[in-house]
């Protein structure tokens, strides 16, 4: 089910999973299960002291750490954010912003792609962002994507955009690449597809479809004793799946600054 993109939706935890898989220089694939939170990033305070097992800025079972996202962590972080879209020329809206993201669990967060939802004042669509982080080095941007542009292609419900790769994220991938990403608006369900190219070659996609649940007690105890430390086994996955990358013997690309540095 797919909500109106003039529908804001509501905060909830949203289960499913992540497949990966590779076709260039040699195939390789990949599916886990796991969760996310989207969370209205206006009430966050409100959002986070549902239970006593979650909070913000603190260490916890679950916690929202302004810290895990773009910007100086100081600053209110949907300000951030609009100082990025505003940065690249984009128009950040007025009305709800919605982020899907891992939250922190026992201390420890890695979110190798956030995504938000911005609306504007009369409940409509009005921008996408990927914010995505490398790793080892922790570096972030937030590609951002305008659904009115004559440039995205829409469906009910669902958008596509083309964009150019601005970040080294993996090793075992080149800078010359392009993103195609594609959106459906957040509801009862929620997808994600990401594929990146070189003129007419895919090298690789990655699809998330996630399943809605409500945002209160019972449901967040229930998915944290069935995921308690998701994110650990995020990066922990990252590494394996790097490793038989490199067992295939997956070309290896050096941090575009290395490059420059010499180092």
């Amino acid at each position: 089910m797919v909500t109106s993109s003039l529908q804001p939706p509501v905060s909830g935890l949203y289960i499913g999973t992540v497949r990966h898989r590779r076709f260039l220089p040699k195939a390789h694939a990949f599916t886990y299960p796991l969760f996310m939170a989207l969370l209205d990033l206006d009430r966050l305070d409100e959002l986070m002291a549902i239970s006593p097992f979650l909070s913000r800025n603190r260490f916890n079972w679950a916690s929202f750490d302004d810290r895990d996202h773009f910007g100086e962590s100081s600053r209110p972080i949907r300000e951030r954010f609009r100082e990025s879209a505003e940065a690249q020329g984009f128009t950040f809206p007025d009305g709800q912003v919605f982020l899907l993201t891992h939250l922190r669990y026992w201390g420890y967060c890695f979110n190798p792609v956030c995504f938000l939802y911005a609306y504007d004042a009369e409940g409509k669509l009005a921008l996408l962002g990927a914010e995505v982080m490398n790793t080892p080095w922790k570096e972030r941007i937030v590609y951002w994507m305008d659904p009115a542009s004559p440039k995205a292609r829409a469906g009910e419900g669902a958008w596509s955009f083309d964009v150019a790769k601005a970040m080294h994220v993996s090793p075992f991938m080149p800078m010359d690449l392009r993103y195609r990403w594609a959106f459906t608006a957040p509801g009862e369900g929620l997808s994600v597809h990401m594929a990146l190219s070189r003129g007419p070659d895919f090298l690789f996609d990655a699809d998330l479809d996630l399943t809605r649940r409500e945002w209160n007690r019972a449901s967040l105890h229930r998915t944290l004793l069935r995921y308690p430390w998701v994110t650990l086994k995020v990066i922990s996955a990252i590494h394996w799946e790097a490793l038989w990358l490199w067992i295939k013997r997956v070309p290896v690309h050096t941090h575009p600054k290395k490059l420059k540095t010499g180092r």
